[in-house]
C-alpha cells in the first residue's frame, strides 16, 4: 500500500510540506509506504481543453505534470494540501488537479476508488472554501476520503507556525490514522 502526499505550495518546507509530513509520519509508522512530492518550482500549466486526453491517458502539454499524475495513478491513495491563496488553493494545486481530473475521467475514472483527503493551511481565513474546494474535486474522481475530528485544516503565516497549532496538527493525525485505517479495511487487514 502506498499514499502520496502533495504539497501545492510555492515555498519549500513550509507550512503546507510541515503538516502533510506529519500525515505521512503517522501512515509510515502503521507500516505504509509513502511519496512526497512538492509543486514548488515545478512548471504546471493549466488545462487548454484540447481534449486531447480522451485518446490515451496522459497530458500532452508538455511540462512538469506527466511524472506527478503517474504518482498519482499508482498509488493506492493521495493527499493534496494547499496553502490560502486569496480564499483558494494555489493555482499550482488547481492546475495539476484540473488536468489530473480529466486525464483520469475520461480514461476510466482512474482515480475512483483510491483513498485520500485535502488538507488546507491558512494564516487565518478561506480554510473553508479551499478544504471545500479541493474535497469537491476527490468527490467527482469517485475516491474515498475518510474523516477526522475536525476540518483537514491548520493554521500558520510563517515558516513552522503550522506545527504550533496542536488542534491541527491533532486533526491531521487522527485524518491519517483513519486513512491507514480505511487502507486496511480495503485491503483485507484489520
Amino acid at each position: 500500500m502506498k499514499i502520496l502526499a502533495i504539497s501545492g505550495s510555492p515555498r519549500l518546507n513550509g507550512n503546507t510540506d510541515q503538516i502533510l509530513r506529519v500525515a505521512l509520519d503517522v501512515l509510515e509508522s502503521r507500516g505504509i509506504d509513502t511519496e512526497f512530492i512538492s509543486l514548488a518550482g515545478k512548471s504546471l500549466l493549466p488545462c487548454t481543453a484540447c481534449e486531447a486526453c480522451r485518446k490515451e491517458p496522459r497530458c500532452v502539454i508538455e511540462d512538469d505534470f506527466d511524472p506527478i499524475f503517474r504518482a498519482m495513478r499508482d498509488s493506492d491513495g493521495f493527499i493534496v494540501g494547499s496553502p490560502v491563496y486569496f480564499g483558494s488553493a494555489t493555482p499550482e494545486t488547481m492546475a495539476l488537479l484540473d488536468r489530473a481530473g480529466y486525464v483520469a475521467r475520461h480514461n476510466g475514472n482512474l482515480f475512483s476508488w483510491k483513498v485520500g483527503g485535502p488538507v488546507a493551511v491558512a494564516r487565518r481565513i478561506g480554510q473553508n472554501f479551499t478544504i471545500a474546494q479541493l474535497l469537491m474535486w476527490y468527490m467527482i474522481n469517485g475516491m474515498i476520503v475518510p474523516g477526522s475530528s475536525y476540518w483537514n485544516i491548520a493554521f500558520g503565516r510563517g515558516k513552522g507556525e503550522v506545527m504550533q497549532d496542536e488542534e491541527g496538527v491533532r486533526t491531521i493525525r487522527t485524518f491519517a490514522e483513519n486513512l491507514a485505517w480505511l487502507l486496511g479495511k480495503i485491503h483485507g487487514g484489520k
